[in-house]
């Protein structure tokens, strides 16, 4: 136990020799105080160079300056080529409207104005008319009653085509009525197949229960003359 001891104080003895060495070896360098530094000054300094740092870089940066927005032109559709051989075509082929039809009165075939019919008498009345427009009338164009007195007769549709210029008969079969009397008159006028009427109206005119001019026909789509009574003069022998 006193061994142990005395091993302790040896050791003991050596370290504080060797801290004592230690020490006197020091340079005087290591014994110069260190001045006493201020860390908010330090901070402060900072702070401002990086402030005048950044102020100097700002002046030297160039200003935004706007950019001016551009606005799009408009587009156009392209337009279109010929092929070679190929004609050009401009749009699409304008169909004929009724401005280009027209039709003219010429003379009445049959059943002139005013002709005397006894009621419940039949006939047919015939109009010669001109295609007076600048448009071929089409196969399936209609002569329709309009207005007054129908006397029977229906809408007649055209089996063919009528040039322009060129003049046709038509002919519409009739009744005289049997519960009116007097002057009646009915109005016809041509339409194309869809309806839309077009040029002059043409109409037929009768008297049923009186007096009146003769009835040209009945039943034929020809015209058919009369011929009027004739007066013969008897000579009186003077004495």
């Amino acid at each position: 136990m006193l061994k142990f001891r005395l091993m302790t104080g040896v050791q003991s003895l050596v370290i504080i020799s060797t801290l004592l060495l230690g020490a006197c070896r020091a340079t005087p360098a290591e014994f110069t105080p260190t001045p006493n530094v201020n860390v908010d000054e330090i901070k402060t300094q900072a702070v401002g160079t990086f402030a005048a740092d950044l102020t100097l870089t700002a002046a030297a940066a160039p200003s935004d300056t706007p950019v001016t927005t551009l606005t799009p032109a408009p587009t156009f559709p392209a337009l279109a080529t010929s092929t070679a051989g190929t004609p050009f075509v401009s749009g699409p082929t304008v169909a004929p409207t009724t401005g280009c039809y027209g039709m003219a009165f010429v003379s009445d075939v049959t059943v002139p104005d005013n002709t005397a019919m006894t009621p419940g008498q039949t006939f047919t009345k015939t109009w010669k008319i001109q295609n007076s427009g600048t448009c071929a009338w089409d196969a399936g164009f209609k002569f329709s009653f309009i207005g007054g007195e129908a006397l029977g007769g229906t809408t007649q549709t055209l089996a063919t085509s009528v040039a322009a210029g060129a003049t046709y008969d038509i002919s519409v079969p009739m009744t005289a009525p049997t519960n009116k009397t007097g002057t009646l008159k009915g109005d016809w006028r041509m339409s194309t197949a869809s309806g839309q009427f077009f040029g002059q109206s043409v109409y037929v005119q009768i008297v049923v229960g009186g007096t009146g001019a003769t009835a040209t026909s009945t039943t034929s789509l020809g015209p058919t003359s009369t011929t009027a009574p004739t007066n013969t003069a008897t000579a009186t022998p003077t004495p």
